[in-house]
């Protein structure tokens, strides 16, 4: 009997102490060793060595021991460890991984941590045959999670105090490009100050925007020496506008060299806040775009009238070279076997002989796209140059 007794309390010592030397794990999609090793600051030899029959490709939903670094020789100590590593788990930007939210891509979370999206597809292989999912726990590069989190630990100035509101009656002929340049606010700030502006602003609206004060102050004393100076300009042809000098032709738009960069820029910036945004054929707005819809959309918001369909977008402006494309330069493809144009992107990025092109396409949406991908590689047409 005293020998039972003996065994029992050996085995009941020995769970005790394996279950104080580790923790357990359950496997989630697209988790390898290596992210696991990362997550509880251990070495993925140390944790093969503590399971030595768990099968080289890890099994969903299975369960893996851990060792714990962080063990105590308290009693009282190893369920806070445990805690403390459940809560490590479940911060996402500590912990180098990123929980997958509805309606994101890898651009958007490459973006947001200042890496690539070669990056984050060669940490976890599995997004290049099953892409991303809600829910998923994909792991960041370490590199970059110091500057990420030090970007969010730095003291973000109180701005709100200082901004002041002002009003602005939109005038004849004036473009939401131009008022946001005079105001150094992007048009997607203006438009967010201004949520009930759509398309093109009517003459004599009254926007409502909000600035630092610095920047009110320089502002009311310009309009204060240009109301000196309009006492014999009073034509609305004569009276300035800061918008890009715009010049339409059947061929191309022209745009003063000045404001050639800036433009471009607020035209890809104007794209891109429409990925996630799902696929809708004829669609021109933000409940969903075709591919010519989203190119129609974001030239109109900066007043450059562009045909509705793509084979028509792709007769206007000037053929580059591929080696050439520049952001901005629409791109077009023949899709589905075509034998003619019928899928048109902007071009957002040529590195090396890569573009990369937003487009609204029939399986996502709003997305990045590159013509490496052998998808666009087959398929790539042209590429037009429509602002010059």
């Amino acid at each position: 009997m005293v020998y039972r007794i003996i065994i029992v309390l050996f085995f009941f010592s020995f769970g005790a102490f394996a279950q104080e030397n580790f923790v357990k794990h359950k496997i989630s999609k697209g988790e390898n060793l290596s992210v696991i090793a990362k997550k509880y600051g251990v070495k993925v030899k140390e944790i093969t060595d503590a399971n030595p029959n768990a099968p080289k490709i890890l099994k969903l939903n299975s369960t893996l021991l851990i060792p714990n670094k962080n063990k105590s020789t308290s009693k009282a100590k190893p369920k806070t460890t445990e805690l403390a590593l459940n809560n490590t788990s479940s911060n996402n930007t500590s912990s180098g991984t990123h929980e997958v939210a509805a309606k994101e891509t890898l651009w958007g979370i490459s973006k947001k941590y200042n890496v690539s999206v070669d990056d984050l597809k060669k940490t976890n292989p599995l997004l290049e045959t099953e892409g991303l999912k809600i829910g998923q726990q994909i792991a960041i590069p370490s590199n970059t999670i110091a500057s990420v989190d030090e970007k969010q630990n730095q003291d973000v100035p109180e701005i709100v105090s200082t901004d002041v509101e002002l009003f602005r009656e939109v005038k004849a002929k004036e473009t939401k490009y131009g008022i946001s340049k005079e105001y150094g606010i992007t048009v997607a700030e203006l438009e967010r100050q201004n949520p009930s502006i759509k398309g093109k602003v009517p003459v004599g609206y009254l926007l409502r925007i909000r600035v630092p004060k610095e920047k009110a102050d320089a502002i009311q004393a310009a309009q204060a020496g240009q109301t000196i100076n309009e006492t014999v300009v009073s034509s609305p042809v004569q009276i300035a506008e800061t918008a890009p000098e715009i010049k339409r032709d059947s061929t191309f738009v022209k745009v003063s060299t000045g404001s050639h960069s800036e433009l471009i820029d607020q035209l890809i910036a104007s794209a891109t806040e429409n990925i996630g945004t799902r696929y809708r054929s004829g669609g021109t707005t933000k409940a969903g775009f075709d591919c010519s819809g989203l190119m129609f959309c974001t030239f109109g918001n900066f007043d450059i009238k562009l045909p509705r369909s793509s084979i028509e977008q792709s007769r206007i402006g000037t053929k580059v070279a591929s080696d050439e494309a520049q952001k901005g330069d629409l791109i077009f493809f023949k899709t589905n076997g075509r034998r003619h144009i019928n899928h048109v992107g902007m071009v957002v990025e040529n590195i090396d002989g890569e573009i990369k092109f937003v487009h609204s396409s029939t399986h996502g949406g709003v997305i990045i796209s590159s013509t490496k991908e052998p998808y666009y590689t087959r398929s790539f047409s042209q590429v037009n140059r429509v602002l010059e």
